[in-house]
């Protein structure tokens, strides 16, 4: 199968080894290309996928270097254009530890990709050969203009009979172009002419409610324990808003601090009306204990790439073990630096498989 994702690639600034921006400006920091659909090509074409990459950036040399980058991890860019108008979108990291959060600013205003309007996509030649498309709600938080290629590609997607996969991906910081509407209310009512169209939604304990405004009331994500056995109800109640989603996945991360966290997943089946957990142990939901994050950004999306892998994949085709498979792959991204998964379908199946010791392959 081929997978296309379509969203804006950012140059990502990292004040190295958890130091706080005061530390390090002025003074060097670290470039790397990130952007949520960009990081699940590129995760999946690591996996062994066959992936493409639809966007658009400004004609210069930084964007040259950005597709080469990803041209680097064999993800197809015959659908990226270079367009003489807008910037390249940036984002500032400041990683977190212990009990001081990670903190991202932007710098998204006038990109290049947010200033695309649909009339100048060729959707139906950029999805030709694809069997599946991604996108995720940070593409639509952009811009009006976002908002309006990302209805039209998911309507193509869903027209030529696609699978189509929604990442929700709430982000507080975003959603600025609302004149008249809070953010969430932005974000709900645009959500609204996208959903129609999802077969399979992925979000998180808190992007339900803020996309969907589908709650679960007894949940507290900063408490370090979250009520798991609610999450089926929250998928039921996106099943009966929106009848064509027939699965949804939702990681369910435990924040004991920013460099320890419980990690798993609920994955649902509308159709059969079935439940998944994973990881289990004896048949009971047990989390991988991430005690030692490398870099937590960009673990959602790994997660992402690792469940369409799975549902994609003929041998792991059964909704257990897709989420088994999409869990182990997102819990070891934590272990590496940048937003990449660069971790290979075999090492994900030995954790899947138990093995988590950690042990010197020799």
């Amino acid at each position: 199968m081929k997978i296309a994702t379509f969203g804006e690639v950012m140059g990502r600034f990292e004040a190295e080894n958890t130091m706080r921006f005061a530390q390090v400006m002025p003074g060097p920091m670290k470039l790397t290309f990130a952007g949520a659909e960009s990081n699940v090509a590129g995760s999946l074409s690591y996996l062994g996928r066959s992936a493409k990459y639809i966007t658009t950036l400004p004609n210069n040399p930084i964007s040259t270097s950005c597709i080469r980058f990803l041209k680097s991890l064999d993800v197809d860019c015959s659908s990226i254009q270079l367009l003489d108008k807008g910037r390249f979108g940036l984002f500032l990291l400041e990683t977190g530890a212990n009990q001081r959060a990670s903190n991202v600013i932007y710098d998204r205003s006038w990109s290049t990709f947010s200033l695309t309007t649909p009339d100048e996509y060729d959707f139906k030649k950029d999805l030709c050969g694809c069997d599946w498309l991604h996108v995720s709600g940070i593409t639509p938080s952009l811009s009006k203009a976002c908002t309006d290629s990302t209805i039209a590609i998911c309507k193509t997607a869903h027209e030529m009979g696609l699978t189509v996969s929604f990442d929700l991906n709430y982000r507080g910081k975003l959603w600025n172009w609302g004149e008249k509407l809070t953010k969430r209310d932005l974000a709900r009512v645009t959500m609204k002419k996208i959903m129609p169209y999802v077969d399979i939604v992925i979000g998180n304990e808190e992007d339900a409610s803020d996309m969907l405004d589908i709650r679960e009331k007894n949940n507290d994500v900063t408490s370090g324990s979250l009520n798991t056995a609610s999450y089926a109800s929250v998928a039921k109640e996106v099943r009966r808003q929106y009848p064509s989603v027939k699965k949804v996945a939702f990681t369910l991360r435990e924040s004991v601090s920013a460099t320890h966290n419980n990690w798993g997943a609920i994955l649902y089946n509308c159709e059969e009306e079935k439940t998944y957990f994973a990881p289990e142990v004896n048949g009971a939901y047990t989390p991988y204990p991430i005690m030692n994050i490398i870099d937590r950004v960009g673990g959602g999306d790994s997660f992402s790439a690792g469940l369409i892998y799975a549902l994609s994949d003929e041998t792991l085709s059964n909704d257990k073990d897709a989420i088994s498979f999409a869990v182990a792959a997102s819990c070891l991204c934590h272990s590496v630096h940048g937003d990449i998964n660069y971790t290979e379908k075999e090492e994900v199946l030995k954790l899947m498989d138990g093995n988590a010791s950690g042990r010197v392959n020799r």
